[in-house]
């Protein structure tokens, strides 16, 4: 069987999360290719080599420059802070190697452009981690509006709200600071819910209203030498405006006390509504407008082997799917895509989209006024 040699930069949450669905693919999928965990890159020699055993790693560096230059690498995978993004996949791509890299793409829709520019010039492919879509339940929310079935889309709602910065205390960090960061928590996990609201309702958010705030302006510094100011948003709102005719709206927040994973919307048609919260990720809420008007209410789908992608992980419907079996999905699509020649999304090209609305958003916010995602 042909191999794909994969070469992971970064071992944090995120790194170990690929890891895992690298190493589980090929037992829940039937892959054109087989993954495999070749060479692993950390900040020095020591932390990379301990890495690499224990995520199961042929091979170690403490120079992730080496590790893209390396000729057996066929596919580079950034796991590193925002800011590194774009160095490494330029690197990668001018190397000739395909890049998966977790989200958001870049720091900026520049930096983002000249990315997207430099992969189709060399073309290798490309893929980013927005791995949310990847859930079987919102797979099947973006099937049903694409249907008909709750009629034609008129509104959308959401939200990805956290609480990882509540606690004033909590020290200063990369996340916090726009040089290393770049937007807060709108680049961080709203990205997320803006892929998403383009994904679900198949349409171009063309216009946004943004609201920003830094609700903790300052945090005490890590070596506890005093405190250090908060460059980005703790928290945003905008409204959305869409290619044909959809309105909508997406809120996001680090600072949202109680919220742990919360990824949601409701989509709303002229035939009926559908509501999903990632906390509760295996159910989707359907209301069909029809019928008795006695027994017109919303239904609770559990996901099981009748909707895509659920029935390779467990044959029994209800039993729910977690975190990490959307990333192995992602897998199967990253080497089904290099391989098996099918569509990569969302690629750069898709994610700088991602990076647009980001900036618009902040733009709409600095000036007051609506603001045209295609004049970024």
């Amino acid at each position: 069987m042909q191999t794909l040699k994969i070469g992971l930069i970064g071992t944090g949450y995120m790194g170990k999360a690929h890891a895992i669905a690298l190493r589980a693919a090929p037992i829940v999928f039937s892959l054109p290719a087989q993954p495999v965990c070749e060479l692993l890159a950390e900040v020095n020699d020591e932390l990379a080599a301990r890495k690499a055993r224990e995520l199961g790693f042929a091979r170690a560096t403490g120079d992730w420059r080496v590790l893209v230059d390396d000729p057996d690498i066929d596919v580079v995978d950034i796991c590193a802070p925002n800011f590194l993004h774009k160095e490494m996949a330029l690197a990668a791509i001018a190397a000739g190697k395909h890049v998966y890299t977790e989200k958001p793409l870049a720091l900026s829709a520049t930096d983002a452009q000249e990315m997207v520019e430099a992969a189709e010039k060399a073309g290798v492919k490309t893929l980013v981690g927005f791995n949310y879509i990847r859930n079987p339940a919102s797979q099947l929310a973006r099937e049903i509006v694409a249907s008909g079935e709750i009629g034609e889309l008129i509104h959308f709602r959401g939200r990805h709200n956290e609480d990882y910065m509540t606690d004033p205390s909590k020290p200063l960090d990369w996340h916090a600071q726009r040089a290393t960061a770049g937007a807060g928590a709108l680049g961080d996990v709203g990205s997320h819910i803006l892929n998403m609201a383009e994904y679900l309702a198949g349409q171009r958010v063309s216009e946004v209203f943004g609201q920003l705030q830094t609700v903790i302006p300052l945090r005490p510094l890590p070596d506890g030498g005093g405190v250090g100011e908060v460059e980005n948003d703790d928290q945003a709102q905008a409204l959305l405006r869409f290619d044909r005719g959809l309105i909508g709206n997406i809120e996001t927040s680090r600072v949202a006390t109680g919220r742990k994973m919360g990824l949601a919307y409701t989509l709303t048609g002229t035939k009926g509504s559908i509501l999903f919260d990632q906390e509760r990720m295996s159910e989707l809420q359907l209301y069909k407008h029809e019928g008795s008007k006695a027994r017109r209410g919303f239904s609770t789908l559990l996901m099981g082997p009748e909707h895509t992608d659920y029935g390779a992980f467990s044959p029994a419907p209800g039993h729910g799917l977690g975190y990490n079996d959307q990333k192995i999905i992602e897998i199967r699509d990253l080497v089904e895509g290099i391989v098996g020649g099918k569509p990569l999304y969302p690629d750069f090209r898709e994610a700088w989209r991602v990076n647009r609305m980001i900036e618009a958003i902040e733009r709409s916010h600095a000036e007051g006024r609506w603001v045209r995602v295609e004049g970024i």
